[in-house]
């Protein structure tokens, strides 16, 4: 007799649910933080997450991502770089979406409105929202930043599995409670961060992952985006 009785029906198992259960846990505790304190993670806990993100599936197992993790001055030199650079045109290595339309715009104005709401910018406050998308080069106060790159070559492939990398980071700095943010923003600084880091030309940045300690009280952190249902999303073929 298994242990399991479900074992028998090709059911999922206990343990199966309670992994299930755990993974559901970390993805709906997760957000994206906009509000760290000063405070920085310790060396372990950050070497722990990222031997925990290592473990990220990719294309042909060649784990194109290579991450550059920013700690004490050094953040702070890198916001200022970022700070310096502001007013120059962008330069990203990979191309901005072309447009959103429908439910995409829909979307993404949902998730803007939030933000705004809960930072007290009121509609039509340029100069406002302007000061709030600052944040994204201040890091929204983090202590560390980690910057994902992939090689030239691999092109949209490398991206993408920097992509679920990023994700898995993301996941495992959650379970030991530790907040993150990734930012598209960064990678518009693509120049800034190759020189500052000093990123090899066969780099690509992908994007940002500013992480520390989430300040609760902090009011950009007192909103959720929605998710859409499966039947949004879900297109089931049965012949």
């Amino acid at each position: 007799m298994p242990l399991d009785p479900n074992a028998a029906t090709g059911g999922p198992s206990h343990q199966d649910t309670d992994a299930a259960d755990a993974l559901q846990t970390l993805l709906e505790q997760r957000y994206s933080c906009r509000g760290f304190l000063p405070q920085e993670v310790p060396r372990a806990t950050i070497e722990r997450i990222l031997q925990l993100a290592q473990r990220t599936a990719s294309w042909c197992n060649a784990q194109p991502w290579q991450v550059v993790v920013t700690r004490g001055a050094a953040t702070e030199r890198l916001r200022e770089a970022l700070r310096a650079a502001q007013g120059q045109p962008p330069q990203s290595d990979f191309p901005w979406p072309r447009e959103y339309h429908g439910i995409y715009q829909a979307r993404r104005r949902e998730c803007g409105l939030a933000l705004y709401d809960a930072v007290g910018v009121a509609k039509g406050d340029r100069e406002a929202s302007a000061r709030q998308a600052m944040e994204n080069f201040r890091f929204f106060g983090a202590p560390h930043v980690a910057i994902v790159s992939s090689d030239e070559a691999l092109g949209v492939y490398g991206a993408v599995d920097c992509g679920a990398y990023v994700s898995n980071f993301m996941l495992a700095a959650s379970s030991l409670g530790v907040a993150t943010v990734p930012q598209a923003a960064l990678a518009s600084r693509a120049d800034v961060l190759r020189r500052h880091l000093g990123l090899a030309e066969s780099r690509r940045v992908v994007c940002g992952v500013s992480f520390g300690y989430a300040d609760t009280a902090h009011p950009a952190n007192s909103f959720r985006t929605t998710r859409a249902g499966l039947e949004e999303v879900l297109t089931w073929v049965d012949r």
